[in-house]
Formats: C-alpha cells, sequence, structure tokens
C-alpha cells in the first residue's frame, strides 16, 4: 500500500514538474520573440519625378530647379531642360527616358551597351552627367538652335555675338562662329520623339516633335578653352576641331 503511494506522489511531482517546466519554456520563447528585431521589409524604391516640359513655367520648383542647372553652364535660353542620364522628361503626350536615348546614341556609334550584372545599371554614362534638350520650335532649323546655344554662352562671358557673326569673312571664309556652328552639327543628336528613334535628317525638323540633344560636359568643355579674340584663328576641317593657345 505504501509502494503505491509513493509511487503516485513521484508520478504526481514529476507531472507538476513537467507542467511547470513547459509553461516556463512558453514564457522564455515568448519574451525572446518580443526581443527580436522585427523582420526588415524591403520597400520599392520611388520612381524619380519626371521633368514636364509643358509644366515648367508653372511649377516654381520644377523652374527652380532647371534655373539651378543652367546657371551652373552659364546659359538661359540656349537650352530648355538639363536632364541626368537617370531622369525621364515628357514633352507634350510623350514620356521618355533619357537612358533610353543614350542607349540609342551608342548603338549609333557603335559602341556595346554593357550593363553591370550587379546593378543593372548602363555603364555608358554617369548617373551625374548631364544633358541639354532643346525642343524644336516652328521656324528652327539647327544652325539657329546652335547659334542660340552660342550667342547665350557668350553674353554670359560679356561678349556679345552679332547677328551675323556667323557669316563668312572677306573672301569667303568661314568665321570662327560659322566653324563652331558646323563642328556643332557633328556633336549633338536629334531625337524623334513621335517615333522614339534618333533622327538623320536635320533639316527636317517638326515643332514639338523633334529635340536636340547636347552632352552638357563635352560642350561647354569645348567653349571654355576658346577665347573669343582668337575665335577666327580656328580651324576646322570637317572633323576635327582646332583651337588656337590662348
Amino acid at each position: 500500500m505504501k509502494n503505491k503511494l509513493l509511487i503516485s506522489f513521484l508520478v504526481c511531482i514529476i507531472a507538476v514538474t513537467v507542467v511547470l517546466g513547459l509553461k516556463f519554456k512558453q514564457k522564455l520563447v515568448g519574451v525572446q520573440e518580443t526581443q527580436r528585431e522585427p523582420d526588415k521589409v524591403s520597400l520599392p524604391l520611388k520612381n524619380k519625378p519626371i521633368i514636364d516640359y509643358n509644366n515648367i513655367e508653372k511649377n516654381k520648383d520644377l523652374k527652380a530647379l532647371m534655373q539651378d542647372r543652367k546657371a551652373k553652364y552659364g546659359i538661359e535660353k540656349g537650352v530648355d531642360m538639363i536632364t541626368k542620364a537617370d531622369e525621364s522628361f515628357k514633352i507634350g503626350d510623350a514620356t521618355v527616358s533619357m537612358q533610353e536615348i543614350l542607349d540609342k546614341i551608342d548603338l549609333k556609334r557603335g559602341n556595346i551597351i554593357e550593363k553591370d550584372l550587379q546593378t543593372n545599371d548602363a555603364n555608358s554614362y554617369e548617373k551625374t552627367e548631364l544633358f541639354g534638350i532643346y525642343v524644336v520650335q516652328s521656324e528652327d532649323n539647327i544652325w539657329n538652335i546652335h547659334f542660340k546655344l552660342l550667342k547665350d554662352y557668350f553674353d554670359h562671358k560679356g561678349v556679345t555675338l552679332a547677328p551675323l557673326s556667323d557669316e563668312p569673312l572677306d573672301g569667303g571664309i568661314s568665321s570662327g562662329i560659322g566653324k563652331l556652328l558646323k563642328f556643332s552639327e557633328n556633336t549633338v543628336n536629334i531625337y524623334n520623339l513621335k517615333e522614339r528613334k534618333l533622327d538623320v535628317d536635320l533639316n527636317l525638323i517638326l515643332p514639338l516633335s523633334k529635340i536636340v540633344v547636347y552632352n552638357m560636359n563635352q560642350v561647354f568643355s569645348l567653349l571654355d578653352l576658346i577665347d573669343y579674340k582668337n575665335v577666327n584663328s580656328i580651324h576646322f576641317d570637317g572633323e576635327t576641331l582646332w583651337i588656337p593657345a590662348n
């Protein structure tokens, strides 16, 4: 009888111990769960705002951004917008990414567009590189578009270009400004917004359907080398431009 009572007593003690142990374990796990850092949630990156040409004058922040970017190059009217390689812009109903245009320029030049396997970004252009966009208007031609940019640049330098400074000199020799304009035709690209392709016809330009794209770093690195007093000493052979030392 005593043995039966002893066995029952031991069974009860073991059962109570097991129950208390389970409760303690559950409580401990609960504390650990509350102390553990919550899982990190990867939020999708917000798309960069689109530079809307149609609203530049209405949007104060956008207008200030464009003015700030233009001020870096000392221009006001020579281009309508300045974008980065990883930005997009809208003109009329057409929205296009700058990278799309740059990829087409690379293909045109025969460059291979390499993609970084880790970032999937194009290596051809830095994200901070800036590009000027001029929106073609009625009565525009490629010559006066370039002249407008040159005039804007030299105005900032305190030099006023005469309206006919791009005309040939006595004897029919091209002026320095004329040579710069001719060289500019080889350094810019025209993009057709409607057909989403680079345009090879420089003479057929339809309003608001085409843009002229400038690589701002390349263009202004060249212009900064020019001393206007020696501008007529510039030599251009159709491909290469030689600038006399100051």
